[in-house]
């Protein structure tokens, strides 16, 4: 695929070729109900920031609950030396740039933010090398990763979801692919660690890490029920439904993506989670073409490469009517704002059923039942 192609969005697409009245009607079945944009201040930074706001209030005006109305910004963003350069030199360049775009976020009004997967490094472990990749682990309390997000935390009275390569030093020394939830006051909440690890393609992250150990939590901020569902786990509808169950009322999808693997996908899982769960969901990929010195083989009999492929950003969130917002850009860094009001999580109950007709005891009980007659979980090993 020509990378030039990542210049354009679906949305920058479909408006250069559709005629307005067409267009329109596209945009609604694509998307939903028509968002208004909100009035951001200018981005005013050194490099190319693609700066987005939308308004996802629901339709229903309760009259015996006030708006619960929450701001929400995601980020996408490249990594910005070479994956040849000094470890501290990476980590810090990522630091002072993505400094600069939680700072711009609190100047948008940004109540909860959420960054990439694996924010502060390379997405390295297409390339199976333990070192020097495992350097950029650090421990969820006191690491520099945190440090820093947690002072920005404070400092903008902002809840901040930062995904990092977990150190666990309290067992072991091991590795887990960690989300790190800090509140307003700079203290960490909790963290979630990532419930699937793929074992695709270049996507070799069992070999430094494996399945996480927190299950489905959800944590109590100032601003809302937040829950994080780790980029693989979108695939798995099972992953999705339990942060429901236990009372997400918006769920963050910090992933690292490529086109190839997919991009076709993309649109439709978080989208597909908001609605069946009566949530709102955001899904935020990284961005670019990370290249690494040593090639690397894919498993599938194609020549040994030294990029994992191409990162393509396209960062959006839903809301619980399965409306929402266009992608963020395909090829560059990017920060998606949204006003929610969270009022729409039991709107839509109501109006969909969804919940009441969910019929957890059936399946409950029906894969119970699969369970102990397919897996043999009870079988003593010999």
């Amino acid at each position: 695929m020509q990378k030039n192609i990542f210049n354009h969005t679906l949305e920058s697409m479909l408006e250069k070729h559709l005629p307005e009245k067409e267009l329109a009607e596209v945009k609604r079945l694509l998307y939903g109900r028509e968002l208004h944009s909100l009035d951001l201040p200018q981005w005013v930074g050194d490099n190319e920031l693609d700066v987005k706001g939308f308004i996802l209030s629901g339709e229903v005006q309760e009259q015996l609950r006030p708006p619960r109305t929450v701001r929400v910004g995601v980020i996408q963003h490249s990594i910005v030396v070479p994956t040849t350069e000094p470890l501290q030199k990476q980590r810090s360049s990522l630091h002072q740039k993505i400094q600069k775009y939680v700072d711009h976020a609190a100047a948008c009004g940004v109540n909860v933010l959420c960054l990439q997967e694996a924010w502060a490094m390379p997405f390295a472990f297409c390339t199976r090398e333990k070192y020097p990749w495992c350097e950029f682990a650090e421990e969820v309390e006191t690491g520099p990763t945190t440090v820093l997000m947690a002072e920005l935390a404070q400092r903008h009275g902002m809840v901040i979801i930062s995904p990092i390569l977990e150190r666990d030093v309290e067992n072991s020394d091991t590795l887990w692919n960690t989300s790190v939830v800090i509140g307003t006051d700079g203290k960490v909440i909790g963290k979630h660690r990532k419930n699937h690890i793929p074992r695709v393609g270049d996507f070799n992250e069992s070999t430094y890490y494996m399945e996480g150990n927190t299950g489905h939590p959800v944590f109590e901020t100032s601003f809302g029920r937040i829950a994080i569902n780790v980029c693989y786990g979108r695939h798995h509808p099972q992953n999705w439904m339990m942060f429901g169950l236990n009372g997400a009322e918006i769920v963050f999808n910090p992933s690292a993506t490529t086109s190839h693997t997919s991009e076709p996908l993309w649109p439709i899982e978080a989208r597909c989670a908001a609605v069946a769960n009566s949530y709102f969901t955001c899904a935020i990929n990284r961005v670019g073409t990370e290249m690494f010195p040593n090639e690397f083989t894919s498993g599938d009999g194609a020549p040994a490469h030294h990029d994992f492929g191409h990162f393509y950003g396209s960062s959006y969130i839903t809301a619980p009517d399965g409306t929402r917002t266009p992608g963020l850009s395909r090829d560059k860094d990017g920060l998606l704002v949204c006003d929610m009001d969270l009022n729409m999580c039991r709107q839509m109950k109501d109006i969909w059923c969804l919940r009441m007709t969910q019929r957890l005891d059936m399946y409950a009980k029906e894969l119970s039942e699969f369970v102990e007659k397919n897996l043999h979980l009870r079988e003593p090993m010999n």
